[in-house]
């Protein structure tokens, strides 16, 4: 069965985004530092579809393994308004889930990319997300609320965090908001690099609460 999981950039002190997020300002205040590490891979450029970037080695692989293990995305209605004034033609090449409150037919782009706009949340995007996921993993891509929902309702497998060495001040916190009773992971590696230390984590406690939540349902019916 498919994995689903999360891969994000975080600064020193877990921020994965700065103040005065919007579309003029992806990311928010200083936000985009965070990421400068990608920006300079080719299979970040490659992905978007352009021609940039100088580096083709670790962090290039490590990067260019996440996007081919990705099936399906799903991600919040924030993200989405912050991208879609951006994003160029079939950036994702994959279904996209978009969890908001608006009614909007799909947006089919060319190519393979097509958003969904899903009203009844996280569990229906999820199932429609692994039905078209081609066998491959799902990838929550953002942001941090959609995240953490996920997180707090026991459905992530496994997740990299890309922490580089700088300060935004102050923004939105990807870790936050979670219920720390049932939240617990272990580390599965580290790999330190200059501008980057990535560090894959798995879900130890996921199943549990999952399971736990199943028989409440059934309970109820």
């Amino acid at each position: 069965m498919s994995k689903i999981f999360f891969d994000s950039g975080v600064s020193l002190y877990g921020f994965s985004a700065g103040e005065n997020r919007g579309p003029k300002n992806p990311i928010g205040d200083n936000g985009p530092a965070i990421h400068q590490w990608m920006y300079k891979q080719k299979a970040f450029w490659k992905f978007l579809g352009m021609e940039g970037g100088t580096e083709e080695g670790f962090d290039n692989d490590l990067l260019r393994k996440t996007i081919e293990r990705t099936g399906a995305y799903i991600m919040g209605k924030r993200m989405f308004d912050e991208g879609e004034v951006h994003w160029p033609e079939d950036i994702y090449k994959a279904p996209v889930y978009v969890l908001t409150n608006e009614k909007r037919d799909p947006w089919v782009q060319k190519g393979s990319t097509t958003f969904y706009f899903i009203n009844d949340g996280i569990y229906s995007a999820l199932e429609q997300a692994r039905a078209n996921s081609n066998g491959k993993d799902i990838r929550i891509q953002g942001g941090a609320d959609v995240i953490q929902q996920f997180l707090n309702a026991g459905l992530v497998d496994e997740f990299n965090l890309h922490m580089s060495p700088i300060v935004i001040g102050s923004g939105i916190r990807l870790l936050d908001k979670l219920d720390r009773k049932i939240f617990k992971v272990e580390v599965v590696e580290v790999h330190e690099r200059p501008e980057v230390i990535h560090t894959k984590y798995r879900v130890i406690n996921k199943i549990a609460k999952v399971e736990k939540e199943a028989m409440v349902s059934e309970v109820r019916v």
